[in-house]
């Protein structure tokens, strides 16, 4: 059984979505798509980690991680397919299962934009929002992403191994 969304988680993640949206058309429209755009966003995203903020690598993973142990348990509990799994293998589940991880990451993610936001006009002194976007997608997402099938499996063995104890 999947938890249902409160009003405020929903509209966290309609931000979110529309914040991504508007960032990579904005982004796409002002800078473009060339080689020298690339090559820039490659060499910039390189140098973040190592530069000031750089705690943000190790805070979002984790907060990332915090949400896949919940949702991963869930569905451990649930006997649910895992997530990634689920993603590639089952065409039916693919936006209610994508909806869910945006959900559970939509308050990283912003908090994932605002601080690159921060990052750019401290640093850069100027304002990438392509950047900003591939950041914390990289930072929230796929660590969620990665992480919430083998938690889901950890725990179903977890559980599976407490009822064998429990019916000896």
């Amino acid at each position: 059984m999947v938890k249902t969304a409160s009003k405020t988680e929903i509209l966290l993640a309609q931000v979110a979505i529309i914040l991504l949206i508007a960032f990579t058309a904005f982004g796409v429209v002002v800078y473009g798509l060339s080689d020298e755009v690339r090559h820039r966003i490659w060499e910039q995203l390189i140098e973040r980690p190592t530069g000031p903020m750089a705690f943000r690598f190790i805070l979002q993973p984790v907060m990332a991680a915090i949400a896949a142990l919940r949702d991963g348990i869930e569905d451990a509990k649930s006997r649910r397919s895992a997530y990634f799994w689920a993603l590639l293998t089952n065409p039916s589940e693919v936006f209610g299962r994508l909806h869910e991880g945006l959900i559970s990451t939509a308050r990283v993610i912003l908090l994932g934009l605002c601080m690159d936001v921060i990052y750019q006009f401290i640093v850069l002194k100027t304002f990438y929002p392509g950047e900003a976007v591939i950041v914390a997608i990289a930072l929230a997402f796929f660590p969620y992403l990665l992480l919430r099938g083998p938690i889901a499996r950890i725990a179903r063995w977890r559980l599976d191994s407490a009822s064998v104890d429990e019916n000896r």
